[in-house]
């Protein structure tokens, strides 16, 4: 039996979790457990989600040994300004936590991951450029209008996610940004509509729902039968939960993956889902083989920003340059289109486990492309996506070609216009 909030601290009150380096408390707090400060020196992951916490004790800097804290759910309003005096803390989140102030004395100088999704925050600190181990910024839903100009200092900032805010334009120097490799930035006013004209749509009368092939953030993909044109049809059916993911809204993945159209590479989407008895929206999408899995694992606590690949896969040479060439020829197609994926990672293509053969999935940080951009640096942000991939898969070959790993160095190199476009990236890795 799963042990209760209650069991939880009625064990951390009696010392039996004395030198625990994780500890989950979440569902319920009402107050800070003083008791926790016995375990600082040990604790290293907090997670005390789902409460009604709105401040934390002066003195949780006395946690010197945390380095991961969840609070999201609670009330807060202000970020705790006592968090910054954590000497080891590096990944916090807080997302749903009724924020609506984020002060610079707040965060810690070791900070690498930050979540701050979903809450409603108007102005961040220029201190966050003043983080040098920052990677990983997770803004969604949030009423941002502007991004602090001390920002443009983060030169190992990876990943930011500004979906569903209130940006009329972004800042020019986001895009130069020497790390940077995932960026989403649809659901707001900068963004213009997605062309979906001529999508089909896919009545829940004529759908016979199967079993669960999985769930994501967004939503829960099922196994389904389409009766289409006289035929039945297997498919893969999406229905989305409608809340505010990491990456943005529901709807604007659904939109993206319409807008993108037939690809070979891609997890394309057949039709939207129409007369749901609930009104959920959904998404049909061709059905990929059963054996079919995902390539790597998302990012972990640790790896921050990095997937996360089975320690003992190796792959051949000929296989990685397919999966390469198959990514860098799905993102092509979504330039061409006018699309961003923004989500260009191991985890999101799905192989055969074998030969190579994949397709990229997962739109739900897609965006659509500026469309007053001249010198292309948004595709050339998510060429560096791609060169990282390559990069890792490279590391899973036992040996691998010099102009190979050039072009890896070529998509990473830190000045973003001197990456190669992606149809370039294409014609140097030639015909399958």
């Amino acid at each position: 039996m799963r042990a209760t909030l209650a069991d939880r601290l009625t064990a951390l009150r009696r010392g039996d979790l004395a030198g625990a380096s994780e500890l989950s408390l979440v569902g319920g707090l009402t107050e800070f457990p003083t008791e926790i400060f016995g375990l600082a020196d040990s604790l290293e992951v907090l997670d005390i989600s789902g409460g009604s916490l709105t401040s934390l004790p002066a003195e949780i800097g006395r946690l010197t040994k945390l380095r991961v804290l969840f609070l999201s759910g609670n009330r807060f309003e202000r970020m705790p300004p006592a968090l910054g005096n954590c000497p080891s803390l590096s990944q916090i989140g807080m997302r749903n936590a009724g924020l609506r102030e984020v002060p610079s004395e707040a965060l810690p100088a070791t900070l690498r991951w930050l979540t701050l999704t979903d809450n409603a925050i108007e102005i961040l600190p220029d201190a966050l450029g003043e983080r040098p181990h920052l990677q990983k910024l997770l803004l969604a839903g949030n009423r941002l209008r502007t991004l602090p100009e001390g920002l443009a200092a983060a030169k190992r900032l990876e990943l930011i996610r500004l979906a569903a805010n209130r940006f009329e334009a972004l800042p020019p120097w986001l895009v130069t940004l020497p790390s940077l490799a995932w960026l989403s930035y649809a659901g707001n006013p900068l963004e213009r509509e997605m062309p979906l004209a001529g999508v089909a749509s896919v009545a829940w009368r004529d759908l016979t729902l199967g079993e669960r092939l999985g769930e994501g953030a967004s939503g829960i993909t099922h196994r389904a039968s389409w009766r289409t044109e006289g035929e039945i049809r297997p498919i893969a059916l999406k229905l989305f939960k409608g809340a505010m993911t990491s990456d943005g809204l529901p709807d604007r993945e659904m939109a993206a993956c319409l807008a993108a159209g037939a690809h070979p590479n891609l997890t394309s989407g057949l039709g939207r889902l129409t007369g749901h008895p609930e009104g959920a929206e959904g998404l049909a999408m061709r059905l990929l083989p059963s054996h079919w899995r995902a390539l790597a694992g998302p990012p972990s606590l640790s790896s921050c920003s990095r997937d996360v690949y089975d320690p003992a896969m190796r792959i051949e040479a000929e296989v990685a340059l397919r999966l390469a060439r198959a990514a860098a020829s799905a993102a092509a197609h979504l330039h061409t289109r006018g699309l961003l994926h923004g989500d260009l990672y191991a985890h999101n293509l799905i192989w055969d486990g074998t030969s190579g053969e994949c397709v990229l999935s997962d739109f739900g940080a897609a965006s659509l492309l500026p469309s007053s951009e001249v010198d292309r640096c948004y595709e050339r942000v998510e060429v560096r996506a791609w060169g990282l991939l390559l990069g890792e898969l490279l590391d899973l070959c036992p040996a691998v070609p010099d102009t190979l790993r050039t072009l890896q160095h070529a998509c990473t190199q830190p000045d973003t216009a001197a990456r190669p476009l992606m149809d370039e990236v294409l014609a140097t890795l030639g015909e399958p």
